[in-house]
């Protein structure tokens, strides 16, 4: 039985963390470029410099002195997301959406205190939630209005797309929806459900939370297939231009779909999960293959999107007989 489940995962193309490593981050990304990812300041500051749109950058604070100088800093904004610019899986993160006399509304629907923002600052800055716990930055930007095409399949948070790209093409794509128990992030280690996306007509596909199939939202009962993200080429071509601005051949993108503002990246990942597999119930393998044996002959951006939109959509998937259920990945291996 063991073997048999060895051979259908082989045969979806599913990989592992080692694998990934092995043949595509150390091949593909050179260690110069993973700077540029890992620091989200770094990041925005790339982006924008190349026209790319991201969330607008209001304050950044790197020293402990500024921050008792964060009322003069955010005082023009009611609304406003606090990040660690070294963090990840969304730690540290606080979304503000109101003010009060006495201090912040947070997306939860709680109250924070100045002293209490101050406090959390504090603790980005020494570096609580950066990756390698190294002194960090605090930014605060733009807090997102996500699509209304979202607005019953997420719940207190903001959905996000994540793109693996890979030689400048788009392979693999998943939406994240934060539920209740993800307070709110979309996270999926911490609960939030992920959908697969059919690369070619942006249209979401099996949805899984866990390693359980659902096809519903747990917190609004909506169904979350056959979903359609608007500005789909838009979004696919933002994730396509990616490759371009940190140098990295393997990483993941992560856009949010702004109400107003459309898609804008949020984040760039050096070394994106591979639990985008189980949302998509297809490995990852066979594409990242076919992408490296054709991108010598996709020099235009607009040739490496309808490349995977061509190759990539759910027509080219495994037939069910092919694929695998969620239950079959370990989640210590794969999320």
């Amino acid at each position: 039985m063991i073997f048999a489940l060895a051979r259908r995962l082989r045969d979806a193309g599913v990989i592992g963390i080692n694998a990934r490593n092995a043949e595509f981050l150390l091949r593909y990304n050179q260690r110069r470029c993973y700077r540029l990812a890992d620091d989200k300041f770094e990041t925005k500051t790339a982006a924008l410099r190349a026209g790319i749109a991201v969330p607008d950058l209001y304050a950044v604070v790197e020293f402990p002195y500024q921050v008792r100088d964060l009322p003069r800093l955010l005082g023009a904004y009611d609304q406003f997301v606090v990040k660690p610019a070294g963090g990840s899986g969304g730690d540290g993160i606080i979304v503000i959406t109101g003010r009060t006399k006495n201090g912040y509304r947070l997306s939860t629907g709680l109250l924070m205190s100045p002293e209490e923002l101050q406090f959390h600052v504090n603790n980005i800055l020494s570096g609580t939630y950066s990756l390698a716990n190294q002194p960090d930055k605090a930014l605060f930007e733009y807090r997102v209005r996500f699509d209304p095409v979202f607005e019953n399949v997420s719940y207190q948070g903001v959905p996000d797309v994540r793109v693996v790209v890979f030689l400048g093409v788009p392979v693999m794509a998943m939406v994240r929806l934060p539920t209740g128990a993800s307070k709110g992030k979309a996270n999926l280690h911490q609960g939030a459900i992920g959908a697969g996306i059919d690369i070619a007509t942006g249209r979401t596909l099996t949805a899984v939370r866990g390693h359980d199939v659902v096809e519903e939202h747990p917190d609004t009962g909506v169904s979350v297939s056959g979903l359609s993200i608007p500005r789909w080429d838009e979004l696919l071509t933002l994730s396509a231009r990616s490759s371009e601005l940190t140098g990295l051949g393997y990483q993941g993108i992560d856009i949010v779909l702004d109400r107003d503002k459309g898609p804008l990246i949020l984040e760039i990942n050096a070394r994106p999960g591979l639990s985008i597999q189980i949302a998509n119930r297809c490995g990852l393998l066979h594409r990242l293959r076919q992408t490296e044996r054709t991108a010598g002959e996709l020099a235009e951006i607009r040739q490496r999107v309808d490349f995977a939109k061509r190759h990539f959509g759910a027509h080219g998937r495994p037939d069910e007989a092919g694929r695998f259920a969620p239950s079959d990945l370990s989640a210590d291996r794969y999320l």
